[in-house]
């Protein structure tokens, strides 16, 4: 008997490269994986639209996605949100009032899309994102204020990210929002990453094994940095990548080689498919 069936895989810093795209070594990978029947899932803080850029082509084998670190599910072949959890309205305002009295830009996830403020996401290298203002202009909607623009409209939030001009800004900011009843953790050099109280990536995993029908020891979960660690914890394995921060080192299993140098593939092979790993599969 298979010891794994399922194998979750975050996106930034682990199956993507450091140049923001699946190697073939990975797309060939997911490929055999789910040519044997076993169940390959995308967990990723970003939103649909931002994984969805990827799908026709590196993506085209994966059905379900656990977006906004577990807020959301997505089926990408029905196009259709499983699940989503929200930010009450009340705490979103709060959090809003703070971002716009500080040296910051925010980023709202709503029904599984990222709207900003343009003239912010023009100078992301000021708050240490610069790796996601292409992702932003290509998949985001952009508003001239998207803290008016949610005043204005309320419309649901599963996920804010809030980057910072420096360090002691977000940790400020994270003083003051961890009063508040929501889920938090670090993210990038200056960010953070706010959730629904309780709301984790090991939530979104625990979900779809739920309706997968697989049961949580039959799944791998591999990623990279802090918004991955609940998912660890649950996982029947755990996975770091070699890029990983020390935290997530700290409580894996094994580890694999860095997101540059076919990491996602080598986890596939070794432990989900059992193979005797080599070089060539990269």
């Amino acid at each position: 008997m298979d010891k794994y069936d399922l194998i979750a895989f975050d996106m930034d810093g682990t199956l993507l490269t450091s140049n923001n795209t699946v190697s073939e070594s990975s797309r060939k990978a997911i490929s055999q994986a789910v040519d044997t029947g076993k169940k390959v899932v995308i967990c990723s803080g970003r939103a649909v639209s931002a994984v969805e850029l990827y799908k026709e082509s590196d993506l085209r084998d994966v059905r379900y996605y656990i977006c906004e670190n577990g807020a959301l599910l997505y089926d990408s072949v029905e196009k259709v949100i499983m699940s989503a959890t929200v930010i009450p309205e009340k705490v979103v305002s709060e959090i809003i009032d703070m971002v716009e009295q500080s040296d910051c830009m925010v980023i709202v996830a709503s029904n599984g899309h990222n709207q900003s403020t343009r003239k912010d996401v023009k100078r992301m290298e000021h708050f240490y994102a610069e790796r996601y203002k292409e992702l932003q202009f290509k998949t985001g909607i952009l508003h001239e204020d998207i803290c008016s623009s949610y005043r204005a409209e309320k419309f649901p939030v599963e996920k804010l990210n809030i980057y910072c001009a420096s360090v002691a800004i977000r940790d400020e900011l994270f003083d003051r929002i961890s009063q508040l009843p929501v889920t938090m953790v670090h993210a990038e050099e200056t960010g953070l990453e706010v959730s629904p109280l309780h709301m984790t990536k090991g939530v979104g995993l625990r979900r779809i094994c739920e309706i997968l029908q697989v049961s949580l020891d039959k799944a791998i979960a591999v990623g990279d940095s802090d918004n991955d660690v609940e998912m660890m914890k649950i996982a029947g394995l755990s996975i770091a990548m070699g890029n990983a921060r020390q935290c997530v080192k700290d409580i894996c299993k094994v580890s694999v080689v860095d997101n540059d140098h076919g990491g996602c593939a080598e986890a596939i092979h070794k432990y989900l498919l059992e193979d005797v790993f080599s070089e060539s599969y990269l």
